[in-house]
């Protein structure tokens, strides 16, 4: 009987053990310290914007045909389902790494296009140094690579970049990277809610 309770503490030992170790604390971004402009050009400071409360960020730019659209609906996918389960102080925050084009009144269009719910979500912008900055100490790869112009003056142009989707905690901790475009919904939603305590 001792030896099967044993087993069993050993057992619970492990499997908590093991839910930690899934949001262990990997980076601290209160460290940075970067002014931004989101989509209606209001300057804001990251990562003090996020300050206090559980935040998802997702790395995008605008003209991307593959992996940003498919981030940025899942992080749509995860709002939608906070609010039906009415977990609060999550913000949502998007940052593109190509500053060039995507200034605040394009974000703002790309935002609106796709009818996303903006009271909790910031789509941030600002010069090219910030930004490459931002993206080195946050762990984002971006690599620009083939580009066309066509006769009418229009520019296509695509980067490599990380797929990254990141949980950052109330005290500006970095809890977990997933992948941005294959994320499962019901993983960061049940992180969510460790790092909420429910």
């Amino acid at each position: 009987m001792k030896r099967f309770i044993y087993l069993i503490a050993i057992l619970f030992a492990s499997i908590f053990s093991g839910c930690k170790a899934d949001l262990e604390e990997l980076e601290d971004f209160t460290k940075n310290n970067y002014s931004l402009l989101n989509q209606d050009s209001v300057q804001v400071r990251f990562p003090k914007i996020i300050k206090g409360k559980i935040a998802v960020i997702g790395y995008i730019f605008t003209n991307c045909v593959d992996v940003c659209p498919l981030t940025t609906n899942n992080m749509r996918l995860i709002q939608e389902n906070l609010i039906k389960q009415e977990i609060k102080n999550v913000e949502f925050v998007s940052i593109s790494f190509d500053p060039e084009e995507d200034k605040p009144s394009v974000l703002n269009r790309f935002a609106k296009v796709r009818d996303l719910n903006l009271e909790n979500w910031n789509f941030l912008t600002s010069s090219k140094e910030t930004i490459d900055s931002l993206m080195k100490d946050v762990g984002m790869v971006i690599i620009k690579s083939d580009s066309t112009v066509y006769e009418n003056g229009m520019k296509k142009y695509y980067y490599v970049h990380t797929d990254r989707i990141q949980l950052i905690d109330q005290n500006g901790i970095l809890r977990k990277n997933y992948n941005g475009s294959k994320i499962s919904i019901d993983e960061i939603i049940q992180d969510i809610k460790t790092l909420s305590g429910l």
